[in-house]
């Protein structure tokens, strides 16, 4: 899992692999985190302990840490952009796997014409089902994920033209 952090302004990148590990700002941290209560973490990141509460008031989401109050604009790059009528990707586009996983179920074959947003593959990855989506309306000129197949992170499972 990877999430870009605005927090009162300044970017941070939060990383956690399939080990537990996690990294800020590429830089490797000891961490654990407890949800104690809805809403309610206990942070604890190199011997020292935070408690944040998590609060959303519509969009906006802010977190109080020890008392302390930041805005917080949570980004994941794996998510592809929700807007309407946006332009396409033109040529040929591949489409990958965002983290390691296992494919579960092919959802449009090759040659099949599918649309923007149209679901073509579902990895499972850490116990979560993830549809992974087509980038334009096309073709699927290439199918290279197999039901049951393990895939490592950014191998190429679709090519939509």
């Amino acid at each position: 899992m990877k999430l870009d952090l605005l927090i009162d302004g300044k970017t941070r990148t939060l990383e956690k692999d399939g080990s537990g590990a996690y990294k800020i700002d590429s830089d490797p941290v000891q961490a654990d985190v407890r949800e104690v209560a809805p809403g309610v973490y206990s942070v604890l990141v190199e011997g020292r302990n935070f408690e944040v509460r998590l609060e959303r008031d519509g969009e906006d989401l802010s977190a109080a840490v020890n008392g302390r109050r930041y805005s917080i604009v949570v980004e994941d790059p794996r998510r592809l952009p929700r807007t309407r009528g946006a332009i396409q990707a033109a040529g040929r586009q591949r489409v990958t796997s965002p983290m390691p996983g296992r494919v579960i179920r092919v959802l449009a074959g090759e040659g099949e014409q599918v649309a923007a947003g149209q679901g073509l593959v579902v990895v499972e990855a850490m116990k979560m089902q993830n549809q992974i989506r087509s980038p334009k309306a096309g073709r699927v000129a290439a199918l290279h994920a197999k039901e049951g197949a393990a895939v490592a992170g950014g191998e190429t499972l679709a090519e939509v033209e």
